[in-house]
């Protein structure tokens, strides 16, 4: 007889279903949320065909856990078991939510997701970490424009040699403000120093990787937008057509059809958003900054010409993702003609 579980997952433990193919519940127990707990706990019931949990913040560690001590699991999408969820059960507790989580593990009515690998989050853990950085830098220089605006001072951009220096020349001379101004450029130095360090980092894994190096020979494509795209894909057989990745990335029209509505609204913006982001600054350069013949950019731009320019960089932001995950798939390089 076959048998499915469903895991309940929460920061310090989680709850564990085992149903029969009937749907009658045959083992119940809660485990530390660890893969090596949750394998020995599912090693005292009969050995599961299936086991379903959600994503969330433990997923990468326990998919990948799981997977190397040899259970059988599935990651499924979230807001799809939530919906699921609420029509199972009138109470929403962790017990309920793991029989749940069985009976859709039983049914097969759930949509599994990729699990990126380690090396993937580990990226994107430090560009998230860079735009958080960057973040914190653009903030304590609005902070220091804005106290010596009250003294009437006003700053050079905040990237020129000259800030720091004007900064403390127009404070030193003010009790009180000198001790402010010189914390919050401490701070700003710090933030510097650690922005440069992450860009360090980036720059020796994109001299560590090939597909890295053939990506940056787009026009306009950059090390940050070209790490966080590798890292977004991370594995690209996962995906049978290159042109299914706009719709991955949020880049295709979203619409909405009932009875005689039938409506195309705007990019549905689903996805990874750093990454829709990146492509589409790395799409304006090409089309604004980059002055080389290139038959991408004529293609854009005659779209621009028929319809606006904003359209334009998101049609060749869409077109850049399907060229890019077709360059890492075939591991091929970048034709401008």
């Amino acid at each position: 007889m076959d048998y499915f579980a469903g895991l309940d997952v929460s920061l310090e433990k989680t709850h564990i279903c085992v149903l029969d193919r009937d749907g009658a519940v045959m083992h119940e127990a809660t485990a530390i949320s660890s893969p090596e707990a949750i394998s020995a706990a599912l090693a005292d019931t009969p050995p599961c065909k299936r086991v379903v949990f959600e994503t969330g913040r433990m997923a990468p560690m326990l998919y990948h856990g799981l997977t190397e001590l040899g259970v059988p699991v599935v990651c499924i999408e979230s807001r799809q078991a939530y919906q699921a969820l609420k029509t199972l059960a009138t109470h929403k507790t962790d017990r309920n939510d793991a029989r749940g989580l069985a009976q859709l593990a039983r049914t097969g009515f759930f949509k599994p997701v990729h699990v990126k690998s380690l090396p993937a989050h580990a990226v994107r853990a430090l560009i998230m970490a860079r735009k958080k950085l960057v973040g914190q830098r653009v903030t304590l220089e609005n902070q220091i424009r804005g106290l010596a605006v009250v003294f009437g001072a006003r700053l050079p951009r905040g990237l020129s040699p000259a800030f720091v220096e004007q900064v403390l020349r127009m404070s030193d001379a003010i009790d009180g403000l000198s001790g402010a101004m010189r914390g919050l450029v401490a701070a700003r130095d710090a933030v510097l120093g650690a922005i440069a360090a992450i860009d360090a980092d980036m720059k020796r894994l994109v001299r560590a990787s090939d597909a890295c190096r053939r990506l940056m020979t787009i026009p306009g494509v950059g090390k940050l937008t070209e790490l966080a795209f590798t890292a977004a894909i991370d594995d690209p057989s996962r995906f049978r057509r290159s042109r299914d990745i706009g719709a991955y990335l949020g880049l295709v029209p979203r619409r909405y059809q009932s009875g005689e509505v039938d409506y195309v609204g705007g990019i549905s913006k689903v996805g990874d958003r750093r990454v829709r982001t990146l492509l589409y600054e790395a799409a304006n350069v090409m089309l604004t900054r980059y002055k080389g013949e290139l038959k991408l950019k004529d293609w854009a731009l005659a779209i621009a010409r028929r319809s606006t320019m904003r359209k334009a960089r998101i049609a060749l932001a869409r077109r850049l993702a399907i060229i890019m995950h077709a360059m890492l798939r075939d591991g091929t390089t970048f034709q401008p003609a």
